[in-house]
């Protein structure tokens, strides 16, 4: 997975043009949980070909976190044909990642 760091712009726009679900990780680098979540949405974005795992980091884009009200993080948010679907939060291992997401 690469770390690409999303905007409001450039998530807009994926969000738009992508028919695959799309799983968008909000963390920051402090974040202890966040940075053992990386590992985690990795191997899933390895294996799921299904899925777009992205990064948004909290501290660089505070007023998107803010409009999909990210109070807490990790938050995991899923997004089906641009829309928000389901959310979780706090670190968590693939199986349930993906279980709580009903992936």
């Amino acid at each position: 997975m690469d770390a690409v760091h999303l905007n409001k712009e450039s998530l807009s726009k994926l969000l738009g043009q992508n028919a695959k679900a799309v799983l968008v990780d909000f963390w920051a680098e402090w974040c202890g949980p966040c940075q053992m979540m990386g590992p985690v949405l990795e191997q899933i974005a390895a294996e799921r070909d299904d899925l777009i795992v992205e990064k948004i980091n909290v501290d660089e884009y505070p007023d998107l976190a803010g409009e999909y009200s990210v109070d807490t993080i990790p938050a995991l948010l899923l997004f089906r044909n641009g829309k928000l679907e389901k959310r979780v939060a706090g670190f968590m291992n693939k199986d349930v990642l993906l279980s709580r997401l009903g992936l």
